[in-house]
Order: structure tokens, then C-alpha cells, then sequence
């Protein structure tokens, strides 16, 4: 890149490195945002960003507070962050020039909820098929192919894309449920599709509970966050969650995507926005079986607590 201003952002470093074992520099991270902005940013606009940052020498870290120093352009959106306990002022990257500056503060990864900030309604569902360690990406596609059953015994339609890292993200567009109702489905769905081959799925959320089997992670749904289609992942070389064909995902691997191969893959498309169907309504049966299951986490801290009383009790 010749020059160190891009859409009136002030550029520094583009040779340096963008983090350590990434083996790309902050240049490449900037040149591949920049190059796949008209396509990343529909699926970043309105909704309370967050980013995971890289820089030398440093561990990676999330942020979801805007930096110090932002420029007055910058647009913001003030959330609880139930964990710090206080509120946060999150970032609305609603164009290119934000996308920018958030790469030039090493911004690799963005993370986004299921909502907008001017809707009262989710605006879609996730699952997130997480492979067990050591195993091949064929198993996170057989179990793709369980969740496209599912969907369809449903009567509902979704896209997929790899999530960038070891897995895939099924995504389905909804509209009219509340946010208790979309989690609730989407456990539904979680649930179904590990029953139709519980030997290569499951919902379980310890991992020591998952014996060798996909983790179909129904946790990203409701207030939770999924990184959006299009970006960077802290990985060695940066691959990219990248929307495929359900018909094609058994060709290809996650690292077939990255922010060096990726552009000249989309050429001038946008997979990702033809791939995802209309909003749907969700079935009043999904959602009914979903309340009747326990949300993941809140049931993995009991049993994570019975166990430790358990093991405290037969040591004693």
C-alpha cells in the first residue's frame, strides 16, 4: 500500500507484523479489509461490535468498549456489560472508514449479537458446530448435514459458513420471536439434530461429557455473539469465516480461506448475502421444546458444581 491514509484514516506500521505467529503484517490485515469492506460491513452495521485485537508481544484481547481517543466520526452505542458491570460505549461500524480504523489499531476479529439497535426483535439464530480435538474437518461436516436435516424437518432454511477456525456456523434468519423464543429454538434445534445421530453429535457443553462427538453449541443464539461472515480470525496465516455452498462444504477446508486467498475467491461477489434466506417465523412446536430444555451454560455450572461437591465428598 503506497500510501499511509486510507478513507482519511492515518495508517502506521503496514510492514511491521500484525502479532506474533501470525505471519502476516498489519498492512495485509488493512489491504484485505479494505478490499472486502462493501461485503463485511452489512453484516456489522447497527449491531454493538465487538473485536479481538493482536499486537506484538501481547496475548490477544477482546474490547468492546470504543478506544480512547476515537475519532468524533466514530459512531457508538452505549450497552451493560453484565461482567464489568458497568456500561460500555461499543462500536457501530456502519461504513468503510470505521472498518479502517479498526484495522489500524490491529482490530483482526469482529464479533457481532443477533440484534440491531433500532429493532426490538433477534434478527437471526446460530449454531455453532465445534469439532473435538484431533478430529477432521469431515466430522464438523457430517454434522452440518444433521443441522440442514433438522432445519428442514422444521421447515426452515439456513446458510453456512466456516467460522474461520476449526468449525462451521449455521445461520438462520428470523423474524417476529422474541429473544427468549429464538434461544429457545435454537436449543430446539441443537437437540434434534444430535438426535438423529447421537453418536456423531451432541448437545453437551463439558467437554469431558462430548466423547469424541461434534459439539453442536446452541449458546450463540439470544444475547450471545458470532463473528461475522467475512472476517479475520486469530489464526497463523488469518483465515476468514467464509460463506460455502451446503452442497459444497464437504470440498473444501477452513484454511482455504484466508485474508490472501479469500479476495481473489469472492472476486466481485457476495456469497454470503445470496447464500442467506429470507427471515423465517419460527415453528410454535421448535420453540415450545425449546423452554422446555435448560440453557447450556446455567446447566453446566450446576453440574460442574455437583461434581466438585462430589469429588470434595469421596476425597474426604
Amino acid at each position: 500500500m503506497a500510501t499511509e491514509e486510507l478513507d482519511g484514516v492515518a495508517l502506521s506500521s503496514l510492514d511491521a507484523p500484525l502479532g506474533d505467529g501470525l505471519g502476516v503484517t498489519k498492512g495485509d490485515l488493512v489491504r484485505y479489509l479494505a478490499d472486502v469492506a462493501d461485503r463485511l460491513v452489512p453484516g456489522l452495521v447497527g449491531r454493538p461490535l465487538s473485536v479481538m485485537r493482536v499486537r506484538p508481544g501481547q496475548a490477544p484481547f477482546m474490547q468492546r468498549n470504543v478506544s480512547k481517543g476515537a475519532p468524533a466520526w466514530v459512531r457508538t452505542v452505549p450497552v451493560w456489560a453484565a461482567g464489568a458491570h458497568r456500561e460500555v460505549h461499543q462500536v457501530l461500524c456502519d461504513d468503510r472508514r470505521t472498518l479502517i480504523w479498526l484495522a489500524n489499531q490491529r482490530a483482526v476479529e469482529f464479533h457481532v449479537p443477533n440484534l440491531c439497535v433500532d429493532e426490538a426483535e433477534p434478527t437471526g439464530l446460530v449454531l455453532d458446530l465445534d469439532p473435538p480435538e484431533g478430529a477432521d474437518f469431515t466430522a464438523v461436516v457430517a454434522v452440518a448435514g444433521l443441522v440442514r436435516r433438522a432445519l428442514e424437518d422444521s421447515g426452515l432454511t439456513g446458510a453456512v459458513k466456516t467460522s474461520g477456525s476449526k468449525g462451521v456456523h449455521v445461520v438462520v434468519p428470523v423474524a417476529g420471536s422474541s429473544f427468549e423464543d429464538v434461544a429457545a429454538a435454537t436449543r430446539a434445534l441443537a437437540a434434534r439434530t444430535a438426535a438423529l445421530d447421537p453418536e456423531r453429535a451432541t448437545t453437551a457443553y463439558l467437554k469431558e461429557d462430548r466423547a469424541g462427538r461434534v459439539f453442536v453449541d446452541s449458546t450463540r443464539s439470544g444475547q450471545g455473539t458470532v463473528v461475522a461472515a467475512y472476517s479475520p480470525r486469530i489464526r497463523p496465516g488469518l483465515p476468514v469465516s467464509f460463506p460455502v455452498p451446503w452442497d459444497r462444504l464437504g470440498d473444501v477446508r477452513p484454511a482455504d480461506f484466508t485474508v490472501t486467498t479469500a479476495p481473489g475467491l469472492l472476486g466481485g461477489d457476495d456469497p454470503w448475502a445470496a447464500a442467506l434466506p429470507v427471515p423465517q417465523a419460527l415453528p410454535a412446536d421448535l420453540v415450545a421444546q425449546g423452554h422446555t430444555i435448560p440453557v447450556a451454560r446455567v446447566q453446566a455450572m450446576h453440574e460442574g458444581k455437583r461434581r466438585k461437591r462430589a469429588a470434595e465428598a469421596a476425597g474426604e
